[in-house]
C-alpha cells in the first residue's frame, strides 16, 4: 500500500511498500507529511507480484503525475509495448503505471489540457478501473475517472473525498454522489466537477446522496474483530431486511409470474445464497430455476431471452463477474431483479427491479450477516409466491423464517463458546470434508468456503452422497469431517448411512444437527445442536457455527480474520 502528496511547493511525495497498513502506519510515517491533496491505495494484485516497487501510487517519467487504480486494465500488453518503444521508462510491473505514462503522453499532446487527456485515455485503455489522479501543475485538485469498478465522492464541509467504497469516507461525510461508468473529472475542497464520455457535463446537484449509516455501525463496538461483531450482528440485519422488504414485493412478485425460467447468480458466499433460493424454488414451486457461479456467464450466452428473469445477488452491488452475468442477460431481453446491500451501487442501478438488504455495512472480508440475510431474503420471496398455491404452508413457513432472529440471538453466545472449545481438536489440520443433502448442501458449501479463507484449512464440501465416488479415499483416523442435517424426514436413513460410512474409516464426525435428532448425537464425536426449524429456515441457522468455528482457527493460529490474505471486500476485477 502506499499514498501521494502533493506538498506547498508543488512536488509529489510518494511513500509506499510491501504490507498492512496497520504494519506500515509508523515505517511510512503518515503523520509526518502536509500537503494540499493526496491519494492512497491498497492493493489487490492482478499485474505483478507483491512488492514495494508494484505498490501503489505509480508515476510517469517526470514524476509530474501519480495515479492509483483498482481494477485491470485488459489491454495493458499491447500499450506497455507502445509506450516503450516510444522511450518511456516503466519501473513496475502493474497496468496502473501505464496509465500515468499515458496521461503524460496525452498531455504533450493536449498542451497540459488534464481534462482532454484524460479523455484520450478513456479512449485508449479497455477493462475496469477507477483512477484517482494527482498532476503537479495542479495541486489543489484530485482527477478521477471510473468505467465498472466502483467509485464514490464524499461532499464535505471545506473539503471533498473519493473513495472506492462508502465506509471509508463515512467517518466525515454522509452525503455522497456515486459515479457512473464512463464518467471522469476533478474535485477540490469546494468544487467537484463531472463529465461523461460522451461530453455531458453533470449536474452533481442531482446526483447527490444521503447514507444512513452511522458511525458506529462501521466501529468494532468493544468486540475484537469486525468479523465477530458482524456474527452477532445476524439477528438484527435479518429481522431488519425482512421487516423492509415488504414494501418492495408487490412488482417482484408479479415478475416472477410471468417468466418462463428464472436465472440466479452470484459469486462466493452469493452464489450459495443463490443455491438456496434455487433450491426453494424447485421444491416449493415447481419452478424451472437455473443458478450459476457469475464468471461463467459464458455458458449461458446464448441461453437467454426475453421471457427469461435473472436473479443477481451481490452484496456490494459491485462484483465485476456478477455485473457482466446482468449485462449478458440483459443484452438477450431477460429481465433483472438485483439483490444488494448498498443502495445506489452499479448492479441495482442496471437492474430492472432491485430489493435492498438491510444489513448495514459489513467490513470484514468474509461474508457473515450479508449471506444470512440474502437467505432470508430470498426465502421470503419463494414464501410470498407460495401464498398462490398453500396460503396455510405459505403463512407457516413465513411465520418461523421471522422467529429466527429471536431464535439466533438465544444461542449465539452458546454457538461461539462450543466453536471455541472445539478448535483446540480441529487447529492442527491441514484439511477437512463438510457434507450436506439437498439443501443443507449449500450451507456446507458456505461453511467451507468460510474455513478456507479465514483460517487457510483447506475445507472440501460435497453432497454426502458422493463419498463412495472418491473422496472417501481421503478419509482415514481422526480426519475430520462435518455433517449439516437439517433432519428432513425421507432424508434421515441415507445421511445416517454416510455418517456411518466415515465413522469405519476413523473420521473425526462433528455434526451440525437439530437438537432432537438423537441418532445422528450417537454416531458423532461432537454436535452443535442447534433448535429444529424446516429445512428451508435452518439453513439461515446452521451455518453459524461454521462462522464461528472459521472465527475462531484463525485466531488460534495467529491470523487476522478481517484481513485475508489474497483477498478482498469487493471483487472487482476479473
Amino acid at each position: 500500500m502506499g499514498f501521494a502528496i502533493l506538498d506547498r511547493d508543488g512536488e509529489i511525495v510518494i511513500s509506499k511498500a510491501k504490507g498492512k497498513i496497520d504494519d506500515l502506519y509508523e515505517r511510512l510515517g503518515f503523520e509526518k507529511y502536509d500537503g494540499l491533496c493526496g491519494i492512497g491505495h491498497t492493493r489487490w494484485a492482478t499485474h505483478g507480484s507483491v512488492n514495494d516497487t508494484n505498490a501503489h501510487p505509480h508515476t510517469d517519467c517526470s514524476r509530474c503525475i501519480a495515479v492509483a487504480h483498482n481494477g485491470i486494465i485488459q489491454n495493458y500488453d499491447i500499450l506497455r509495448r507502445s509506450l516503450e518503444n516510444e522511450g518511456h521508462t516503466m519501473v513496475s510491473e502493474t497496468d496502473t503505471e501505464l496509465v500515468a505514462h499515458l496521461l503524460e503522453k496525452y498531455l504533450n499532446i493536449s498542451n497540459g489540457d488534464m481534462l482532454k487527456a484524460l479523455r484520450e485515455l478513456l479512449k485508449a485503455i479497455t477493462g475496469a478501473y477507477a483512477l484517482v489522479i494527482l498532476y503537479c501543475r495542479e495541486p489543489g485538485r484530485i482527477y478521477f475517472a471510473k468505467y465498472v469498478s466502483p467509485l464514490v465522492i464524499g461532499l464535505g464541509e471545506g473539503f471533498n473525498v473519493i473513495s472506492s467504497d462508502i465506509p471509508a469516507i463515512i467517518d466525515y461525510t454522509k452525503r455522497i454522489i456515486v459515479l457512473e461508468d464512463g464518467e471522469y473529472g476533478y474535485l477540490t475542497p469546494s468544487e467537484i466537477y463531472i463529465e461523461s464520455i460522451s461530453g455531458e457535463i453533470i449536474d452533481i446537484r442531482k446526483r447527490i446522496r444521503l447514507i444512513e449509516w452511522d458511525l458506529k455501525d462501521v466501529e468494532r463496538g468493544g468486540y475484537s474483530h469486525y468479523m465477530l461483531k458482524e456474527i452477532y450482528e445476524q439477528p438484527y440485519s435479518i429481522e431488519q431486511s425482512l421487516a423492509g422488504i415488504s414494501d418492495q414485493i408487490k412488482d417482484i412478485l408479479d415478475l416472477f409470474n410471468k417468466s418462463n425460467r428464472i436465472f440466479i447468480t452470484g459469486a462466493g458466499s452469493s452464489y450459495h445464497a443463490g443455491l438456496v433460493l434455487d433450491y426453494a424454488l424447485k421444491r416449493y414451486l415447481g419452478l424451472l430455476s437455473i443458478a450459476f457461479i457469475s464468471s461463467e456467464v459464458e455458458l449461458y450466452k446464448k441461453v437467454f431471452n426475453e421471457k427469461d428473469l435473472l436473479i443477481a445477488i451481490s452484496q456490494s452491488g459491485e462484483t465485476i463477474d456478477t455485473l457482466k452475468a446482468i449485462r449478458v442477460a440483459k443484452s438477450r431481453g431477460a429481465a433483472i431483479l438485483a439483490i444488494s446491500n448498498v443502495v445506489d451501487s452499479t448492479i441495482p442501478r442496471e437492474s430492472d427491479y432491485r430489493i435492498y438488504m438491510r444489513a448495514g455495512p459489513e467490513i470484514g472480508v468474509a461474508a457473515t450477516k450479508t449471506f444470512t440475510t440474502q437467505v432470508a431474503v430470498g426465502l421470503y420471496i419463494v414464501y410470498r409466491l407460495l401464498e398462490r398455491y398453500d396460503s396455510d404452508k405459505a403463512s407457516n413457513y413465513l411465520r418461523e423464517l421471522k422467529s429466527v432472529p429471536r431464535i439466533m440471538i438465544n444461542i449465539l453466545r452458546n454457538i461461539d463458546s462450543e466453536a471455541r472449545e472445539l478448535v483446540g481438536r480441529l487447529r492442527s489440520k491441514s484439511s477437512m470434508y463438510i457434507l450436506g443433502r439437498d439443501i443443507s448442501y449449500p450451507i456446507s458449501l458456505e461453511g467451507a468456503l468460510k474455513i478456507k479463507e479465514i483460517s487457510y484449512i483447506h475445507a472440501e464440501a460435497y453432497p454426502a452422497g458422493e463419498s463412495k465416488h472418491g473422496p472417501i479415499a481421503l478419509v482415514e483416523k481422526d480426519f475430520p469431517v462435518f455433517f449439516t442435517v437439517f433432519n428432513r424426514e425421507e432424508g434421515e436413513e441415507p445421511i445416517l448411512g454416510n455418517i456411518e460410512e466415515m465413522r469405519a474409516r476413523g473420521a473425526y464426525v462433528v455434526s451440525v444437527a437439530p437438537k432432537d435428532f438423537e441418532r445422528v448425537h450417537r454416531l458423532s464425536h461432537y454436535v452443535f445442536k442447534l433448535p429444529k426449524l424446516h429445512e428451508t429456515n435452518a439453513s439461515v441457522l446452521y451455518v453459524v457455527p461454521y462462522q464461528f468455528l472459521a472465527y475462531h482457527l484463525a485466531i488460534a493460529q495467529g491470523y487476522d480474520p478481517d484481513k485475508p490474505r489474497n483477498l478482498a471486500k469487493t471483487v472487482t476485477v476479473e
